[in-house]
């Protein structure tokens, strides 16, 4: 590496069916090709920079680690809690890009709410329905009891007899 230059992961093109090409190979169809950088899952982001579902999922599954909850067996509800906030993020992207605008007229001409901000309603329900499912927010969090690294209440009275 020459001194004074900056150092750059390498990157590959990722088309959209998963094919992976060494950069500088030319995609078929240059539109069709996305650029990412190894090693940077996490920072893991689509063509509008909405957060990946993976990296969602990822990025729950190391918060519910960390507070002691988390069991393989959650994997099917934190991927459909994932795709959820994915959603989301989508939806508020494309209510920005439309400049907020928050209602549209009906055919009569009077005002109604529009498609995305009743999707974007519905979506924070479920996306707090399945946080509380979840255990990722303060008041579901307090509901439940941690479970210790320690011997059940059986193996310690069995300890007892032994002595």
């Amino acid at each position: 590496m020459e001194v004074g230059r900056e150092y750059y992961p390498p990157t590959h093109f990722k088309l959209k069916v998963g094919h992976l090409r060494p950069a500088g190979v030319a995609c078929s169809n240059s539109a069709h090709c996305e650029k990412s950088f190894l090693g940077g899952e996490d920072l893991a982001k689509t063509k509008k920079g909405i957060t990946t579902k993976e990296t969602i999922k990822r990025a729950t599954i190391k918060d519910m680690k960390t507070l002691g909850i988390h069991k393989p067996q959650y994997n099917r509800l934190i991927s459909i809690y994932a795709e959820t906030v994915h959603q989301y993020l989508r939806a508020v992207s494309d209510f920005a890009e439309s400049e907020y605008q928050y209602e549209t007229e009906t055919a009569a001409g009077n005002p109604k709410k529009s498609g995305i901000v009743s999707a974007m309603e519905s979506l924070r329900k479920d996306i707090l329905q399945y946080s509380d499912r979840l255990c990722l927010n303060p008041k579901s969090l307090e509901t439940i009891k941690i479970e210790q690294g320690g011997k059940s209440t059986l193996a310690s009275m069995l300890d007892k007899f032994e002595r």
